[in-house]
């Protein structure tokens, strides 16, 4: 499984970036897909994770701002997106997409997501 995240960026506090993972190669094994993050001097956080079922999960600090989507348009490609509303300077961090399969753990190359107060 490969995945390209994109979308990160500047924003003002207050306001909305969407990030895109986009998940190729063996995508039929993925059982669920999810966004992290990292913030300077702080451990790897969960953000949002979306399941094949759709049933989604959200860290306590992002829920009702963000939301976690994922489109697979056929059995080589699925992008997940993560909209980010009302963005905090809390929020500043590297964000990471993640896909599970059974056996393993993939990551995609970070993408930095910085909000100014």
């Amino acid at each position: 499984v490969q995945l390209q995240a994109s979308g990160g960026g500047l924003v003002q506090a207050g306001g909305s970036l969407r990030l895109s993972c986009a998940a190729s190669g063996s995508i039929i094994s993925i059982i669920h897909m999810g966004w992290y993050r990292q913030a300077p001097g702080r451990q790897r956080e969960l953000v949002a994770r979306i399941d094949t079922h759709g049933t989604t999960y959200y860290g306590d600090s992002v829920k009702g701002r963000f939301s976690i989507s994922s489109i697979s348009t056929d059995n080589a490609e699925n992008t997940m997106y993560l909209q980010m509303n009302n963005l905090k300077f809390e929020d500043t961090a590297v964000y990471y997409c993640n896909a599970r399969t059974r056996p393993t753990s993939y990551w995609g190359q970070g993408t930095l997501v910085t909000v100014s107060s």
